[in-house]
């Protein structure tokens, strides 16, 4: 069995950021793993511009994003291997990865970042009704087959779901030449960023019905229609609110889930909310020395945001290997009204660095209200905000110096006026 220092499964934008990062503290021994034929992840296959505002301070393509890192990765020598998957983690952090030039291998590292990325939710988990006839196809995909394999998906779509690829598909497939008829969205909000909303749906005229699903799939072979609906309080079909779509494609853009079936086979616990997994401060999981970022973390809307988060846990992983990364134990982060979630979900107040980002989504669209962070019964931040929706990612800074006072029993974010 060899050993490696540090073992980084994925060569997306997180496991490239995370790379690089852990290099310049001071951690020569990395190793990154990646199944497919390429690094960067799905940035390759994101043509569209708009990733980097954030971290370049210019406006790049997904491929000229991952480029940057790649660049940075290649400088530093960090070695990878392509075409390679991990099968397979134990709680003592030995990775079984499997290849075809190296059949199936176990390796021992000192330390693990989880980087996998999301995985779409498919049409088996939505229970659409109707038979299985060519045409349907989730979003990510007909966005890999027509960016990087050249192929054309359809010519009249209609997409379900409001994600943010779901949306740039919509403008992708009108560019392209296709007719795009609607969006349906189940919920009384879009789950999309309101930029892609306005450039990729109202520039072209696309219609957004939201509170609406498909109800019926229709064709044998191919599709040739679709049937939609529209939704109750309880997301049910209302009888008589049929509509009915002449189509050939139907794209699925309904969600993203965390791909963290590793990260069960290594026993680490998963948060029900996110299906990530549930971490400290400094990214690191409930197994010693693992870490994770990125969307197998929980799903981020900005890729900037992912790299800022990757080279966190890139930088924690490398206190960890050198001794540093100490607990004297947490407080926990809970939840109030209108959030549902927090990453990190819990806080090593002692240990922790001069501040800690908890970013979090909000349950619903919220005007003119503000977000609260409260320690224990004291209220310590209130932000402001002019609108929140849960497409869009918010987070609120805690600042160590502001726990002079003591440790709190509890810390909570909500929502309040």
């Amino acid at each position: 069995m060899t050993y490696h220092d540090l073992v980084i499964i994925g060569g997306g934008p997180a496991g490239l950021a995370a790379a690089v990062s852990a290099h310049g503290a001071g951690v020569k021994d990395i190793l990154i793993l990646e199944r497919d034929e390429r690094l960067g992840g799905i940035l390759n296959q994101c043509i569209h511009n708009g990733f980097g505002l954030h971290t370049f301070k210019e406006e790049l393509t997904g491929p000229e994003y991952a480029e940057r890192y790649i660049e940075k990765v290649l400088d530093a020598k960090i070695p990878y291997k392509l075409k390679t998957i991990a099968a397979d983690i134990s709680p003592e952090r030995e990775i079984l990865y499997v290849n075809s030039k190296e059949g199936a291998v176990t390796v021992k590292a000192g330390a693990i970042i989880l980087a996998m990325g999301c995985r779409e939710r498919p049409r088996g988990a939505l229970g659409l009704p109707g038979y299985r006839p060519a045409g349907i196809f989730t979003a990510g995909t007909a966005q890999r087959l027509m960016n990087i394999d050249g192929q054309s998906v359809g010519k009249k779509v209609f997409i379900l779901g409001s994600g943010d690829i779901g949306l740039i598909m919509a403008r992708r497939m009108t560019l392209e030449g296709a007719q795009v008829c609607a969006v349906a969205e189940l919920m009384p909000y879009s789950g999309g960023l309101n930029r892609n909303i306005v450039q990729c749906l109202n520039d072209f005229n696309i219609p957004l019905k939201l509170s609406h699903t498909v109800t019926q799939i229709h064709g044998k072979e191919r599709v040739t229609g679709i049937t939609i609906s529209e939704v109750d309080a309880n997301r049910q079909p209302i009888p008589g609110t049929e509509e009915y779509f002449d189509c050939d494609t139907l794209l699925l853009s309904c969600g993203l889930l965390p791909e963290n079936e590793l990260s069960k086979s290594a026993g680490i616990t998963l948060d029900r909310v996110t299906g990530g997994p549930v971490v400290d401060d400094r990214l690191q999981c409930s197994v010693p020395g693992v870490f994770a970022c990125g969307n197998v973390l929980h799903v981020h809307d900005l890729v900037d945001y992912v790299s800022e988060e990757a080279e966190r846990a890139g930088a924690q992983a490398a206190r960890y290997l050198s001794g540093e990364n100490t607990s004297d134990g947490y407080v926990k982060l809970s939840t109030g009204f209108g959030v549902r979630y927090t990453v990190p979900q819990m806080i090593d107040v002692k240990n922790m660095s001069d501040e800690a980002v908890v970013r979090f989504r909000v349950a619903d669209i919220y005007r003119g209200k503000s977000i609260v962070l409260y320690y224990g019964d004291k209220q310590i931040k209130k932000l402001k905000k002019r609108i929140m929706a849960p497409g869009e990612m918010e987070q609120i800074v805690i600042r160590k110096d502001s726990f002079d006072g003591g440790i709190p029993d509890s810390i909570k974010v909500c929502v309040e006026d």
